[in-house]
């Protein structure tokens, strides 16, 4: 968007928004693009570009908002900001107000080389192409996914405070997924990179490829993992999606408003795990899938502690749960897309380094598992089960054998209270997929952990 089309627009939301007779109202305004290309196997599955323009109106009065997503960026917009208003008059009022803030005024611009517009599609589809034929052309990998996919983003931001956001946002990566097959055992395993640094970060990432099938012909080999409760050295991806599952969503405010439960759960100065153990929230770092300048209410990204030295003492909000639980705002209102409000969402969330070395931890380990990568879980409150990708098990402190079917569960308190080590090998992943939360998905964010060492953990398996 040019500096002449972003007055311009500005002109023009700033006539939607004039004259509500209401508390609060903004608007917000996107234009996007994105392409994907995906193979199957060896055949081109799909390849395409989409564009998409519309945006999201709210007003707030009287303790209610009243919200409405929109296509068309015309003057019909003045009306619909005038029917949002007098239904918010209509309803019973509430003792609640967001958080404000004043009249600020930014752009916030690429830098060009982040761009994922200036490379052809053809392009984009030979490297998943070179990519995917890694794959294909490995003995005992029967099938494939492999798929590339990027956006770029303008987003326009104006509240009835005179807070006026400019914004442009991008974003690419590629997943590759390998089935291996020995008779009727068949295996798989995958693994991606994305983050917002541009077309140019997703080349020369064939050892990740080459990585992705031998995993998948060893896992052929692995037996399944026997249940029981084992010492656990975690890999920082497997700890990431931890943290993020079984604790990040814990501490975004907008359930805990709502849950009387989580609310008891969710008290600052609540013990969640040993005095070693701090986890952040931080939109404000370089290059990371999760960052951005502002939220999608116009508050300014943040660095926001959630535990520190083992004991919570922040949580995550958007300008409704800041308000209701009289907290400043940290800048973690999202939106999906122009489809939908923000909600409280995670941006980069990580559990900080300490200073343990992965080798020590396996030195003192006389029995257990060596356990690597997600395949996904469930939570529920402080109830947690996920899946890893394989594991080794450890015998007097040696990886020994590789394991697969390996299922983690537990209570997420029980759990951080007794991790015994913090590797200093923090890692932050970005990746193709997201968060998803209240049908918005997946949303990009970043995950980090380092190695963990935990005790008691309960492994299912055989």
């Amino acid at each position: 968007m040019s500096d002449s089309d972003s007055r311009g627009m500005r002109a023009f939301l700033d006539e939607v928004l004039d004259g509500l007779a209401v508390d609060y109202a903004d608007i917000r305004v996107e234009e996007s693009e994105r392409s994907s290309v995906l193979y199957r196997g060896e055949r081109l599955d799909s390849i395409g570009r989409s564009f998409e323009r519309g945006g999201c109106l709210r007003v707030f009065d009287r303790g209610n908002w009243v919200v409405a997503t929109f296509n068309a960026i015309d003057e019909s917009l003045v009306g619909l900001a005038e029917d949002l208003a007098r239904q918010a008059e209509e309803l019973p009022p509430r003792e609640s107000a967001p958080a404000r803030l004043g009249p600020h005024e930014e752009t916030v611009r690429l830098d060009p080389a982040q761009d994922p517009r200036t490379v052809s599609l053809a392009d984009k589809r030979m490297l998943i192409h070179h990519y995917n034929s890694i794959l294909t052309s490995t003995p005992g990998i029967v099938s494939t996914v492999a798929q590339y996919r990027d956006e770029h983003r303008f987003t326009v931001f104006l509240s009835s405070e005179g807070r006026f956001l400019d914004q442009e946002r991008a974003d690419c990566g590629f997943h590759v997924r390998a089935v291996a097959r020995d008779g009727s055992n068949i295996q798989d395993y995958g693994d991606g990179f994305g983050k917002p640094q541009g077309f140019a970060a997703l080349l020369h990432r064939e050892a990740l490829v080459e990585r992705v099938g031998k995993v998948a012909l060893d896992l052929l080999r692995a037996e399944p993992v026997a249940a029981g409760r084992y010492t656990v050295i975690v890999d920082p991806l497997l700890a990431a999606v931890f943290c993020h599952e079984a604790f990040g969503h814990l501490a975004e405010a907008d359930h805990v408003v709502d849950n009387e439960r989580l609310r008891e759960m969710m008290r600052p100065g609540t013990p969640f795990g040993v005095e070693e153990l701090s986890i952040v929230d931080d939109a404000t770092m370089p290059g990371e899938r999760g960052s951005y300048r502002y939220d999608d209410e116009g508050v300014p990204a943040g660095r926001t502690e959630l535990i520190r030295q083992g004991r919570l003492v922040g949580l995550l909000h958007d300008r409704s749960s800041a308000g209701q639980m009289a907290a400043p705002p940290t800048g973690n209102g999202r939106a999906l897309s122009c489809h939908f409000p923000p909600v409280v969402r995670m941006s980069n969330t990580f559990i900080e380094p300490r200073e343990a070395d992965v080798d020590e931890m396996l030195d003192k380990t006389e029995r257990g598992l060596y356990i690597c990568g997600s395949r996904g879980g469930m939570t529920e409150l402080e109830s947690f089960t996920f899946s890893a990708q394989y594991a080794w098990l450890v015998e007097s402190g040696r990886k020994r054998r590789l394991v697969r079917d390996v299922t983690l569960a537990g209570n997420v308190f029980e759990t951080m209270s007794h991790i015994t080590d913090i590797g200093d090998d923090l890692v932050l992943f970005g990746g193709l997929g997201g968060c998803g939360k209240a049908g918005q998905g997946p949303l990009p964010v970043g995950l980090g952990a380092p190695h963990l060492r935990i005790s008691d953990v309960v492994v299912g398996g055989r």
